[in-house]
């Protein structure tokens, strides 16, 4: 069989992350959706997407294929009812289709005339934004264990002040001294080459990816993802980097989710809780109005090539989209349409020339290339958000 996964019925739920990306590149625990189904089925998957992301992201088709609803992530049980389908069979979780076997990939789930066979899921759905960072410790610890068992560490020095070294494991040119690592709380994964500086306070779990860094005195805790590349400092809890971004200075990040080549200036600061406690709400691109997350701790979810300035105050739930540069003093509002340029005084309209300058500038600092496939996603990007920019 030759699987795919689908970005199915919660794409526009996971807005502003997937404008950019498929469902299947979202980054939670250690691993991208796509990796860890992988990783589980021991073979290469593609993704279906939306036609403007696919030549970024293509789709490989045979004869047989079983398409994957990609904000399921894969677990023991569910990999072997998957490897069972035959075509013309389905998978179903209620009224969603989880999985399916056909001949030819159709654009949407349509299952009518399939064969049902349904199935309760044990398993981690990522079907909101927030699930990304609700969900972290859970994704972090499966991904922990399949990327570590049967495999050593390498050797951790001396140096540091460690609590449960047995929970924590350094790939191959990972480097950490003169820190405080404590696993008890959940596991420490440092990747290739990743680096934690003198003076760090890591309570589990924490994924530091390869290339990423934690800069000098950062405190981080609840389960906390730095994805490739990412730089972390002053205090973080419960946050998902997906790639390249950076909040590199003093200031709170908590309970939130930055896509990639995101950066907050020095000093910013999220709210992940209400003064009155109450449930937080998050603006819903599906309703274009405010979604009831259920949870009492949410603070951004910030899509990718967004930036905020030095001292930046983010309220609790704060949406913020793709190629987005906020400024200036007071807290801006709490949805921030893609392409805007301004702050709490007022918004411009962001201009895809300017904001392509900006892109590649900070791609070239980590020796990445920004493509003509990158710019024309953008683009796309840009004339998708057009609506909700009333400026």
């Amino acid at each position: 069989m030759n699987y795919i996964l689908s970005d199915g019925i919660h794409r526009e739920a996971l807005f502003p992350f997937t404008f950019t990306r498929p469902v299947a590149e979202i980054r939670v625990g250690i691993l991208t959706i796509r990796e860890k189904w992988e990783k589980c089925l021991n073979v290469s998957v593609s993704v279906k997407t939306e036609d403007y992301l696919s030549t970024k992201f293509p789709l490989k088709t045979s004869s047989e294929n079983v398409v994957i609803n990609a904000s399921y992530l894969p677990n023991l049980d569910l990999v072997k009812a998957i490897q069972k389908l035959q075509l013309g069979e389905a998978l179903m979780d209620g009224d969603t289709c989880i999985a399916y076997g056909t001949g030819t990939v159709e654009t949407v789930f349509d299952v009518s005339n399939y064969t049902i066979i349904s199935y309760q899921p044990k398993g981690l759905t990522i079907k909101n934004t927030w699930d990304i960072f609700s969900k972290n410790g859970e994704a972090l610890q499966s991904d922990y264990d399949i990327l570590t068992t049967g495999r050593k560490s390498q050797p951790i020095s001396s140096t540091n002040q460690v609590l449960n070294p047995e929970n924590i494991f350094l790939e191959e040119g990972a480097k950490v001294e003169f820190s405080i690592l404590n696993a008890s709380t959940g596991p420490i994964y440092m990747g290739k080459n990743a680096e934690i500086m003198e003076g760090c306070i890591v309570r589990g779990g924490l994924a530091l990816c390869e290339g990423a860094i934690l800069k000098m005195g950062a405190k981080i805790y609840g389960p906390t993802t730095a994805g490739p590349g990412c730089k972390l400092g002053g205090e973080v809890n419960n946050s998902v980097l997906f790639a390249y971004s950076n909040k590199g200075h003093e200031g709170f990040l908590g309970n939130s989710v930055l896509g990639e080549w995101c950066n907050l200036g020095a000093d910013t600061n999220t709210s992940n809780m209400k003064n009155n406690y109450a449930p937080v709400r998050l603006w819903s691109y599906q309703t274009e109005g405010f979604a009831r997350t259920g949870l009492q701790f949410c603070g951004l979810m910030m899509g990718d090539h967004s930036k905020c300035g030095i001292n930046t105050m983010f309220n609790t739930g704060t949406v913020v989209g793709v190629s987005v540069n906020i400024f200036g003093s007071g807290y801006p509002r709490n949805f921030i349409p893609s392409f805007s340029w301004g702050g709490a005084s007022g918004f411009t309209a962001f201009k895809t020339n300017k904001a392509f300058e900006v892109a590649e500038a900070m791609m070239k600092r980590r020796n990445v290339e920004f493509t003509e496939t990158e710019a024309q996603i953008l683009e796309h990007v840009f004339e998708l958000t057009q609506k909700w920019r009333k400026y």
